[in-house]
């Protein structure tokens, strides 16, 4: 491709604004220089072109045939520049924000309502990142997390989304209805070693239960919960599971709670950094947050 052969662009701005005025002055005032400015650009256009673009009278500025056709060819660039510009401008940029929580929280709970936020905030791009392990609210590796505890994190602000109550489950097709039956069935196991705080597990369900004959170190393990639901699912045995987790297979009738007892677990929290609490995308992504179903916002 030949190479444009352009004037410098102040020249050009300066003779279009002296041509619509038809003044020095009044383009000097639009483009914040002086009159004299204005002069020395047109009068340098006018040499670097070789033709006249303005018949000069006392108090006007007159265009000349070639001036006019200037003015015409760079009033209609300029109006598509600054429409072009109008365009980008209005276009609301793309915010990509991070948002970490368990894998299961992930799947079972937020997954299905990411729309909601789509819906109301198209210029949001939201990345999930799945993991046991809490990871660092420090805008590289995350922003803002739906985490298990007590609610207390130094720096962050914690907002309490939904108790965590663990329940026995299992498919109705092993028609379990006591505890003292279960036994005779497998326990459904989940483990990961990533997370710094384990759930509950059978061991202290079965410190509360007391049911003889019991081994709370056999069955089925899994490291995924949600693989653990699939199992409890496919009859495969019985889980102790987050009760807010599996609110649709109980819901369902997929999943029933043969028996207590219950335990209570430690709650979720959305957690953000004190120093963005007025971040409007940390904003924009609690405000989905807490309008999905399922949490206390919504109980």
């Amino acid at each position: 491709m030949s190479r444009r052969r352009l004037p410098p662009l102040s020249a050009l701005r300066a003779f279009e604004a002296a041509a619509r005025h038809e003044s020095a002055k009044q383009a000097a005032e639009e483009l914040s220089v002086t009159a004299t400015a204005i002069s020395h650009q047109i009068r340098a256009l006018e040499e670097s072109l070789g033709v006249a673009l303005f018949v000069r009278k006392p108090r006007q500025l007159e265009l000349t045939l070639a001036g006019r056709e200037l003015q015409q060819v760079l009033e209609s660039a300029f109006d598509s520049i600054g429409a072009a510009v109008e365009r980008l401008s209005a276009t609301p940029s793309r915010q990509a924000i991070t948002l970490s929580t368990t894998p299961a929280v992930a799947v079972r709970w937020l997954l299905s309502w990411v729309c909601m936020l789509r819906d109301s905030h198209p210029n949001i791009d939201l990345r999930i990142h799945a993991s046991h392990e809490p990871v660092a609210l420090d805008g590289v590796m995350a922003d803002i997390a739906i985490r298990y505890g007590d609610g207390r994190w130094p720096g962050l602000v914690a907002e309490k989304l939904f108790d965590n109550t663990f329940v026995p489950a299992c498919s109705p097709l092993l028609e379990l209805h006591e505890a003292a039956d279960l036994p005779r069935h497998t326990l459904i196991h989940f483990r990961n070693q990533a997370a710094i705080s384990s759930p509950m597990d059978w061991a202290v369900w079965q410190k509360q239960a007391q049911v003889p004959g019991l081994d709370v170190s056999a069955g089925l393990v899994f490291s995924d919960e949600t693989h653990a639901v699939s199992a409890a699912v496919g009859a495969q045995g019985v889980a102790l599971m987050s009760r807010q987790l599996i609110e649709d297979e109980l819901r369902e009738g997929r999943l029933v709670q043969p028996f207590g007892p219950e335990l209570e677990g430690k709650p979720f929290f959305l957690v953000y950094p004190e120093s963005r609490i007025n971040d409007p995308t940390i904003l924009a992504v609690r405000e989905w947050i807490m309008a999905v179903p399922g949490g206390l916002c919504s109980l």
